[in-house]
């Protein structure tokens, strides 16, 4: 069968599986991506201390004591099903704060799981380099070029890696790991990032969890990436930001930077309230919520 057959056999398929997805597809086209309201200069960033971005979705740029690391990167205009030079998927609502060729070659990507939206192939390919590491869950390699990285670790929950300076340790989250409907065999991590005196959580995608309670530590930690949007109807798979804070809370987190919100729409509460939410949930203490916008950025010394 020849490729535009076999996409057009795909077309008719999903056509007659979920015409609603077809309309959203149509609406998409006729809608520009917004710009990012900010854009982080990671130039400026010094080799020490702890400095963060939000480039959008999942995807943050850390740089710890002068260690890169990227999380999730999805910097495609669309995030669902690669078929051939064509995404069959969401589309972004506003463009990433930074392009691939803007930023730092990455010391480490970290990929949580094997979800579209988080393992965007395009983008993946686009950063391979033999100098960058990947941490990624178990049995999601097999998606990586992965001899055109330095080296690529597969993490089950309890497992650890070493990069450079920085520790990686997996915990369990809920959520699951398929890619499609049949792969039900990939994992799905959360991260715990340890270099020096500081620790930055990386949740990636969860629902409500007990699990970050075993997390909690005497040491605190210093930033966490925590996930606060697409919940309604999904909340079987991703916490609601009330949620969010407290899971945040029982790892002993000092900041929040919340993820997963303001980039596709994957779900039916409207734009701002995953943040409107999650400030609220804050109460007293707003101010721990470092990052409100796609491009801003957070510094700690």
């Amino acid at each position: 069968m020849g490729a535009g057959a076999g996409l057009a056999g795909l077309g008719a398929f999903a056509c007659r599986a979920a015409p609603t997805f077809w309309q959203q597809m149509s609406r998409d086209r006729r809608r520009d991506i917004l710009p990012a309201p900010k854009h982080p200069d990671p130039r400026r960033w010094p080799d020490t201390g702890l400095h963060a971005a939000w480039l959008g979705h999942s995807t943050v740029l850390l740089k710890i004591d002068g260690t890169t690391i990227l999380t999730d990167p999805i910097f495609s205009d669309r995030a669902g099903l690669n078929v051939g030079p064509l995404t069959l998927g969401v589309k972004r609502l506003i463009e990433p704060a930074l392009r691939i060729q803007q930023l730092p070659r990455p010391d480490l990507i970290l990929l949580s799981h094997a979800h579209m939206d988080h393992f965007d192939l395009p983008s993946l390919r686009a950063l391979e380099n033999r100098g960058t590491s990947v941490v990624t869950a178990v049995r999601t390699s097999d998606l990586l070029r992965v001899p055109r990285y330095a080296a690529v670790h597969e993490l089950a929950w309890g497992e650890s890696a070493s990069v450079g300076p920085v520790g990686i340790r997996a915990f369990e989250v809920n959520h699951w790991g398929a890619r499609m409907r049949t792969d039900t065999y990939r994992g799905y991590n959360g991260y715990m990032i340890e270099s020096g005196r500081y620790r930055v959580l990386f949740a990636g995608d969860t629902a409500a969890t007990s699990a970050f309670q075993r997390l909690k530590s005497s040491r605190a930690i210093d930033l966490a990436l925590m996930p606060i949007g697409a919940y309604d109807p999904w909340i079987h798979y991703h916490c609601t930001p009330e949620q969010a804070w407290k899971m945040g809370n029982d790892a002993g987190a000092e900041f929040f930077l919340p993820v997963h919100h303001q980039t596709f729409q994957l779900s039916r509460e409207p734009f701002g309230e995953p943040l409107e939410r999650f400030v609220h949930a804050a109460g007293a203490h707003p101010d721990r919520v470092v990052l409100h916008q796609i491009g801003q950025e957070f510094h700690s010394s």
